[in-house]
């Protein structure tokens, strides 16, 4: 008897997730959520973040500073890459530009010297919510993103369990 040579393949084209993502209406919308808290938040910090900031206590005011900072990253990593894959889901960019784009868009995953609860707690109601939301669809985007990074062009054909058993059982008993 020959030697069997069964390999499990995709008869159709494997469904890449970054393809078929960014040009979804989920991603339409996640988008235009990304997009309006970057607004929210810029109208927010140049008006009434303004105001309330003046009347916090020194150390509150500090933390504000800082806090405002990182949120401030933080929607500029978001939009950028929220830019990136609408270029992709547009035809403006193909996958691997975007993956080669991904080098100038960086999203960290942890941040460092992250003020305490307790001087958050300290902050405008406004100011927290922002940061809340902002980290909550932070949290989403590196998500997909790992999902999108992890797509692979092609699956890797493997080899049939029946055939590696039967192979087995060939071996040991010639």
């Amino acid at each position: 008897m020959g030697v069997m040579d069964v390999m499990f393949r995709d008869e159709q084209p494997t469904v890449r997730f970054g393809e078929t993502f960014v040009a979804s209406e989920s991603f339409k919308l996640l988008f235009r959520e990304g997009m309006t808290l970057v607004e929210e938040t810029a109208a927010y910090l140049d008006g009434p973040g303004r105001d309330e900031s003046r009347l916090l206590a020194r150390h509150a005011a500090l933390t504000y500073a800082s806090e405002s900072m990182r949120l401030t990253t933080r929607l500029m990593q978001i939009a950028s890459w929220l830019l990136v894959q609408r270029a992709v889901s547009e035809g403006e960019l193909s996958l691997s530009e975007a993956a080669e784009e991904k080098t100038r868009v960086r999203l960290t995953t942890a941040e460092t010297n992250e003020a305490a609860p307790v001087l958050v707690a300290e902050l405008p109601l406004s100011l927290q919510a922002l940061i809340g939301q902002s980290k909550r669809l932070h949290a989403r985007i590196l998500h997909l993103d790992r999902l999108i990074s992890d797509d692979r062009p092609t699956p890797e054909p493997r080899v049939s369990p029946v055939f590696a058993q039967h192979d087995m059982l060939r071996v040991a008993f010639g």
